[in-house]
């Protein structure tokens, strides 16, 4: 019950939200709809004219009642205000309009339930002008009526409701805002009532009518029990809001309605038996957590993964990448702070990160609780918390500075969501989403990169050891250079193995930059393929040529039986050395001396398989040739191109 617990707090301690101008917090005893028409009436209840609503405009915030907000199957359960057609329009069956399944022997039952719920709301102390307006309206029948004489809703010959629109000519613009799946009778109505004097009109934006609902739910309910959340005897929730990850989202975190199965019989005689929720927490809690995950979460496919301090503020996101971090979240340090340049050199990213996380311990505070959970569906009625951890903000920040720190890298690809200007070269950690992509592929199943992020999250935020598989894909993914079809995807894959790598083995103390006293010999047979890779590719570039090199296309192979496979690259590249001019040549040629002066001689005859460190004496070796020697450049007047 902790994360109900959280929640709960969080929106006691943000009621500002539920008066913020842009996507604001969803009040208890409301939900959210996608309305296709606004119907106009007079404070006595007269239709005064209706219009279709746009879809940018049509998030529309409505009353419900516990079943409503999670209504599903034949027999839905109407809402008390604003509602489909089939549920206000009281001549819905006279024009044609087809009722859902299990209303099919009583077509009217659903506008009757409908007004029946509206006149008890009306007749009760917790009345409203508007809602009596409504009421007067609906009870003549004669909604559908008015909108087809104001062309909302157009008819057929024999005056019925058209289902669908093949004539040629423009569609009425009810057809552009339905989803394609639904036909005119299946439009959803919202109230606006114009009264002289009353500044809000529309039945959404009135807070008034929007705390009466809340208080005559309330009221109504007359079951009582232990909140198993605050220990106090409140009102008990019966049903449990969905909804959480979109508005089309059916899955459940609490659900006790399987009198068949075997949710809870077996041990309780009811689902009361065990767990009882109150309602205000269960309805704050979840409509904390849809306002979460919809403004700070991270969505892929089912899983949505969210972080937040209980008092409100903004706290990263576990899921992201360094340079999100670093460009995110405006936070008032010392000194003014400028947009974020792109660190180049790990010390100029460290001490950004460092800066970074400074200011977000002064905003959050050192004991501020920080929440991070992470949910996902099965099945569509049923969703679960595959993760959930509570930390003292200063812990999750520290914890989140190891993880940037330990597994950046000189990343070769642009980041999501960064602007097309952003180099590709940078240092950084990449995000979870990345992560999955390099070790699976760009093509990874939907729940395979989710089951990876997951998986992901303990060594973010409880600081645990990467998953040994997932690193030895990544390796194994990014030696496998004639696997990619694109050198970009490679480049990525490449460098994100190293990072890992690096982060995995902390204890080795790599070096971003090229570690010249380094005499292992697999991160030294990394840079003897690093030289036989860059001075192949120079000699193609000096013939104009284009093609994968000799090294690049054995590169699994020399992964595999490192000695072998070096003595047949040395033969192949005599012939390159020869194209090349000496002077080239002979500054190459510096590395692969200073490489196997290194060498110890039993390590280098010996051919077992390499580790993943070999990837970073590669990638090392290749950035220093990519940088280049100022002293050559000025002999040679060319500085090799390893882009080619």
């Amino acid at each position: 019950m902790s994360w109900l617990i959280g929640l709960y707090e969080t929106f006691e301690n943000n009621q500002a939200l539920l008066q913020a101008q842009e996507d604001p917090l969803i009040p208890i005893c409301h939900t959210t709809q996608q309305a296709h028409i606004e119907v106009v009436l007079s404070g006595d209840g007269e239709f005064l004219r209706a219009d279709v609503v746009p879809r940018d405009d049509n998030t529309t915030l409505i009353p419900c009642t516990e079943s409503s907000s999670s209504r599903a199957g034949t027999k839905p359960q109407n809402h008390p205000l604003c509602d489909k057609l089939q549920y206000v329009a009281g001549d819905f069956v006279k024009y044609g309009g087809v009722v859902t399944s299990g209303f099919a022997k009583e077509p009217t039952v659903p506008y009757e339930s409908y007004v029946q719920d509206l006149r008890q709301w009306a007749d009760s102390i917790y009345s409203h002008p508007k809602l009596n307006a409504i009421l007067r309206y609906v009870e003549q029948s004669t909604l559908i009526e008015d909108l087809v004489k104001y062309c909302i809703l157009p008819v057929d010959t024999s005056g019925k409701l058209l289902q669908r629109w093949t004539s040629q000519d423009e569609a009425p613009k009810i057809f552009t805002v339905l989803p394609s799946n639904q036909a005119p009778h299946d439009a959803f109505i919202r109230w606006v009532v114009e009264t002289p004097g009353i500044r809000e009109a529309s039945v959404w934006n009135d807070q008034e009518l929007v705390q009466v609902w809340i208080d005559y739910y309330i009221s109504n309910i007359s079951e009582r029990d232990i909140c198993y959340v605050t220990g106090k005897q409140v009102p008990i929730a019966l049903f449990h809001p969905a909804k959480i990850r979109n508005d089309g989202d059916k899955a459940k975190l609490i659900s006790g309605n399987d009198d068949s199965g075997f949710t809870f019989r077996g041990r309780f005689e009811s689902d009361s038996q065990a767990v009882s929720v109150g309602f205000e927490v269960t309805q704050k809690a979840h409509n904390m957590l849809r306002w979460l995950v919809r403004n700070q979460g991270f969505r892929s496919g089912d899983l949505a993964i969210v972080a937040w301090a209980s008092v409100g503020k903004s706290v990263p996101n576990p899921v992201s990448d360094s340079t999100s971090l670093l460009a995110s979240l405006d936070l008032p340090l010392d000194e003014p702070q400028q947009e974020p340049e792109v660190a180049y050199t790990a010390e100029e990213f460290a001490l950004k990160l460092r800066k970074k996380i400074l200011g977000l311990k002064q905003e959050l505070g050192e004991f501020t609780n920080v929440n991070v959970i992470a949910l996902d569906s099965a099945t569509p009625g049923r969703m679960s918390i595959s993760f959930y951890r509570e930390l003292w903000s200063s812990e999750f920040l520290n914890r989140l500075e190891n993880w940037h720190m330990n597994y950046a890298w000189e990343q070769n690809y642009r980041p999501r969501g960064v602007d097309k200007d952003f180099p590709y070269v940078y240092i950084g950690t990449p995000s979870l989403f990345d992560i999955a992509e390099a070790a699976y592929g760009t093509r990874i199943d939907a729940e395979l990169r989710a089951k990876t992020i997951q998986r992901l999250l303990p060594s973010v935020i409880e600081g645990q050891p990467l998953p040994s598989d997932l690193l030895g894909a990544t390796v194994r993914r990014a030696t496998n250079r004639v696997a990619f079809s694109e050198e970009w995807e490679w480049r990525k894959t490449l460098t994100i193995a190293c990072g890992l790598y690096k982060g995995a083995n902390i204890k080795e103390g790599y070096a971003m930059a090229l570690d010249r006293k380094r005499d292992t010999r697999d991160y030294l047979y990394g840079r003897l393929l690093a030289y036989a890779d860059n001075l192949e590719s120079w000699a193609l570039s000096e013939a104009d040529t284009k093609r994968a090199t000799n090294a690049a296309r054995s590169m699994n192979r020399f992964a595999q039986r490192p000695f072998s496979t070096w003595l047949n690259l040395e033969i192949q590249l005599e012939p390159y050395k020869n194209r090349l001019n000496p002077k080239i040549t002979n500054w190459l040629g510096q590395t692969i001396t200073e490489v196997m002066d290194l060498f110890d001689p039993d390590d280098y005859t010996n051919d077992r398989p390499l580790s993943g460190e070999f990837l970073l004496g590669y990638h090392c070796q290749m950035s220093e040739f990519r940088k280049g020697s100022p002293k050559k450049a000025e002999e040679t007047d060319v500085k090799p191109d390893l882009d080619q």
